[in-house]
């Protein structure tokens, strides 16, 4: 019978079979020690030279780093296995014998690394980061399917912006032109009309020239809309959707945190509720840091990490300039130069994980700021039919996977979040 690592403890000393690919072996004559990884999980077998017949021995003197086998015998407790069980093999079958392994024990560059992502992420360090950030998707989709919001698709081929026009990855599109999506907020905000709360999950696409340790060209995002809910209720929903991500990373991917060596205190004093401060408390901040921030102009990563490091856990920075926002944010009726938004910034200086605000629901003001940001009207048309017919109150936001994958993880540059990053340097593999 074929099992999962992960089930090992159902089958204690019975006769099972593993598949999957060794990552670490040695020899000492008339035994064998191979560690063996299926993706679920992890573990040590023993083959001894007198308890084999000769097909099996003579595999465990051909095999080398990542080859995949399958291996039967049986599985017992073992306080001295790193694993903490063990497999005493009867049996190994090679699947596929792989040739010299490239990526060694000695220290590789970044360059090296990257060129082998597809190698890279067999790795334990980067398949733990893989699961954690497995957990966290998973987490998300938990928490909105208890908050009654409706799974949707948004398109990836758009004609128009949705964040700026500077950032569009262009293709042609038949005889037109289109873009790669950067958010699928604005279809989420036609659903909302037909299923009330809706989200998102995919691919969105950036051209920003940018090298960052936060940036990717493509990355994950989950985008979130709802009706009838003000600019306060959506900042309710976000702090309580990365409280429930936390919570969810804690309980079931503990030993995965620990073995990045992740700080889990810092993240369980992650609780509700999240500060709030302007942003023109935000600048101030900055300034009083030694920064030289500006009202007026929009707040990078210096100043983020600034800001963040000044609290425990996440906080909210809202109320922005008009100016330096999207076309379709309300403005706050107590200041129509600012609008009703919120960015939400991770501690320990990992800066903006959720970008949200509450949007303009009416029409005469909503074709008075397509006008003054100068946005081409005419493919809009679309989006300004939902003012026309029934327009309500609402609010949404979008909480970036792989950001939110760096800072539960404590990495130092997103490229390790994702299983194959895209960066303004790198198309490849």
């Amino acid at each position: 019978m074929r099992i999962f690592l992960k089930d090992l403890k159902k089958n204690l000393n019975k006769r099972i079979i593993l598949k999957g690919w060794i990552f670490n072996y040695r020899s000492s004559g008339s035994i064998f020690f191979i560690q063996f990884r299926d993706g679920s999980g992890e573990i040590q077998g023993i083959v001894l030279k007198n308890g084999v017949d000769q097909k099996t021995w003579e595999n465990c003197k051909k095999i080398t780093l990542e080859t995949s086998i399958e291996i039967t015998g049986k599985i017992y407790k073992e306080k001295r296995s790193p694993f903490g069980y063990e497999i005493q093999i009867e049996k190994l079958e090679i699947i596929g014998l792989a040739e010299e392994y490239p990526i060694g024990k000695k220290e590789h560059g970044v360059d090296f690394l990257m060129n082998h992502r597809h190698l890279w992420i067999r790795s334990k360090r980067q398949a733990t980061i893989l699961k954690i950030r497995d957990e966290i998707i998973w987490a998300i989709r938990s928490f909105f399917k208890k908050e009654n919001f409706i799974l949707t698709d948004s398109p990836i081929l758009t004609p128009t912006a949705c964040e700026g026009s500077t950032t569009l990855f262009s293709t042609d599109y038949f005889d037109t032109k289109a873009y790669l999506s950067q958010s699928g907020q604005l279809y989420l905000e036609a659903m909302i009309y037909s299923l009330g709360r809706v989200y998102d999950f995919g691919p969105t696409f950036r051209a920003e020239k940018s090298k960052t340790r936060r940036h990717l060209t493509e990355f994950w995002m989950m985008d979130a809309e709802a009706a009838f809910v003000n600019h306060e209720e959506n900042m309710k929903i976000q702090e309580n959707l990365v409280s429930f991500i936390v919570e969810q990373v804690l309980k079931n991917r503990k030993t995965e945190l620990l073995f990045l060596e992740r700080n889990i205190e810092s993240l369980k004093r992650i609780k509700t509720p999240f500060p709030r401060i302007t942003y023109h408390q935000a600048i101030e901040i900055c300034q009083k840091n030694g920064l030289k921030a500006k009202f007026g102009e929009d707040l990078g990563g210096d100043e983020e990490t600034i800001i963040s490091k000044q609290f425990d856990r996440p906080v909210f920075i809202e109320k922005y300039p008009a100016k330096i926002k999207a076309f379709y944010m309300k403005p706050d009726p107590e200041n129509p130069k600012l609008v009703l938004n919120a960015d939400c910034l991770a501690p320990e200086g990992y800066g903006e994980i959720i970008g949200g605000s509450q949007r303009i629901d009416d029409l005469i003001t909503l074709e008075q700021k397509i006008k003054e940001f100068k946005v081409n009207k005419k493919p809009l048309e679309w989006y300004l039919d939902l003012r026309r017919y029934g327009s309500v109150p609402h609010s949404g936001f979008g909480i970036g996977v792989e950001r939110t994958v760096a800072w539960l993880c404590g990495l130092d540059h997103v490229r390790e979040t994702i299983p194959f990053p895209r960066l303004i340097n790198r198309l490849n593999p």
